[in-house]
C-alpha cells in the first residue's frame, strides 16, 4: 500500500507539473508565439492558452510602445563640423511572428539601425540645418527607420533628436554671430527710424514755407512749452527778414 501511494504521488506531481507547463495566462498588451517541434504556428493570446508539453515551446512579445534611448553619436556635418548628438525612437511592434522569426533580437537590432541612420542622416546636413531644421530631420529619421524595420513587423512612430553637443569653440563662435546679428540688426533700425523723421521734418518745413502764419504760431508753441519748464530765461524769435534792411545799409556804407 506504501508503494502504491508512492507511485500515486508522483504521478499528481507529474500531472501538476505539466499542467503548469501546458497553460499560460498572457496579458492583454502580449502575444505568445508559438513553435511546435520547431515550426512556427502562430501567435495566441491574450488571455488563457493551452500548450503541448515538451512539444510547443512559447516566446512572449510585448504589444506595448517601446522608448529606445539611442546613446549620443559623434557625427561630422557636411561642413566638416564635430558635433554629438542623441535621439529617442518610439516603436512598437505589429505583427508578433516576424518580430521573432525574421530578427534574432528585434530590440537590438532597432537600437543599431537607429544609431547607424542617425549618423548617416545627420552628416549629410549642415550645422544650421540641424539647429533650425529639427522637425524636418526627425521626420526623414522616422520614415528610413520605419521602412527598415517594417519587415521585422515593427511600426516606428516617431523619432526626436533629443540633444546636440557643440564644440566650445564652436558655441563662442556661434554667440558672436548672434552679437553681430543683433547690432547690425539695431543700426537698421536707427537708420529707419532717421529717414523716416527726415522724411515727416521735410514734409513740415514744406507746409511752414508755403504759409508764414503757420512757422509764426510754431514760434508761439515753442515759446508756451519754454515757459512750462519754469525757466528764467525767454526767447524771442525774430524773423531773419528784420535783419535785411540793417545788412543792406551796412554793405552799403562799407563800400
Amino acid at each position: 500500500m506504501e508503494s502504491g501511494s508512492g507511485i500515486l504521488g508522483i504521478v499528481i506531481t507529474f500531472v501538476i507539473i505539466l499542467l503548469a507547463s501546458a497553460i499560460r495566462v498572457l496579458r492583454e498588451y502580449e502575444r505568445g508565439v508559438v513553435f511546435r517541434l520547431g515550426r512556427l504556428i502562430g501567435s495566441k493570446g491574450p488571455g488563457l492558452i493551452l500548450l503541448i508539453p515538451i512539444v510547443d515551446r512559447m516566446v512572449k512579445v510585448s504589444l506595448r510602445t517601446i522608448v529606445l534611448d539611442v546613446p549620443p553619436q559623434d557625427v561630422i556635418t557636411r561642413d566638416n563640423v564635430s558635433v554629438k548628438v542623441s535621439a529617442v525612437v518610439y516603436f512598437r511592434v505589429l505583427e508578433a511572428e516576424k518580430s521573432i522569426v525574421e530578427v534574432e533580437n528585434y530590440l537590438f537590432a532597432t537600437s543599431q539601425l537607429s544609431q547607424t541612420t542617425l549618423r548617416s542622416i545627420l552628416g549629410q546636413s549642415e550645422l544650421d540645418e540641424l539647429l533650425s531644421e529639427r522637425e524636418k530631420i526627425n521626420k526623414q529619421l522616422q520614415e528610413i527607420i520605419d521602412a527598415q524595420t517594417e519587415p521585422w513587423g515593427i511600426k516606428v512612430s516617431l523619432v526626436e533628436v533629443k540633444h546636440i553637443d557643440l564644440p566650445q569653440e564652436m558655441q563662442r563662435a556661434m554667440a558672436k554671430q548672434a552679437e553681430a546679428e543683433r547690432e547690425r540688426r539695431a543700426k537698421v533700425i536707427a537708420a529707419e527710424g532717421e529717414f523716416q523723421a527726415s522724411r515727416k521734418l521735410a514734409d513740415a518745413a514744406i507746409v511752414l514755407s508755403e504759409n508764414s502764419a503757420a512757422l509764426q504760431l510754431r514760434y508761439l508753441q515753442t515759446l508756451a512749452l519754454v515757459a512750462a519748464e519754469n525757466n528764467s530765461t525767454t526767447l524771442f524769435p525774430i524773423p531773419i527778414d528784420l535783419f535785411k534792411p540793417f545788412i543792406e545799409m551796412a554793405k552799403k556804407s562799407g563800400s
